[in-house]
């Protein structure tokens, strides 16, 4: 159902934008979707880091141009990046080394056999790239029987984030 009824002559869009208090402009924005070079593009860089997650937007950059032919900046490439919620992964400092005050979780499968149904269950989340969009996709399994216990999707339009 729609606020803003654009048939209704008797009531003109300006005064049906001034009883919902909405900027008469938000009425006529029509969003502009992305430009199809540009969709090629981070298809382009999403394959070069789901092959290679720790390239960085320096080697990005040079992929694009010799193996996809896309001449790109170096900035537009970690425009592209940050859009995508990407970031090229290499160790940072001191993180083999575990703060003392934090407590230590026992891993409690170790030695442990699935041995029968429910006994032992896993989770996988992970996201799905979609012509207009992405879609989320969270399993939990079974890890005896391998079998999928439950499932959920979700789309969204905008770029994943990750952490």
């Amino acid at each position: 159902m729609q606020l803003v009824d654009r048939q209704v002559p008797a009531i003109p869009l300006t005064a049906q934008a001034d009883l919902l208090s909405l900027s008469r402009r938000s009425l006529y924005y029509q969003p502009v979707p992305p430009a199809p070079a540009e969709v090629a593009i981070k298809h382009a860089i999403d394959q070069i880091y789901t092959d290679q997650p720790s390239y960085g937007s320096r080697r990005i950059e040079v992929i694009l141009a010799r193996d996809h032919q896309l001449v790109v900046n170096r900035k537009a490439v970690q425009r592209h990046m940050r859009e995508m919620g990407i970031v090229g992964i290499s160790p940072g400092p001191n993180l083999s080394r575990r703060n003392r005050e934090h407590r230590v979780y026992p891993y409690l499968l170790r030695g442990v056999t699935a041995s029968q149904p429910n006994h032992v269950w896993a989770i996988d989340i992970t996201y799905i790239r979609l012509a207009a969009g992405w879609m989320y996709l969270v399993a939990v399994l079974d890890l005896y029987a391998r079998y999928i216990v439950s499932r959920a999707c979700a789309k969204s339009g905008s770029q994943p984030k990750t952490g």
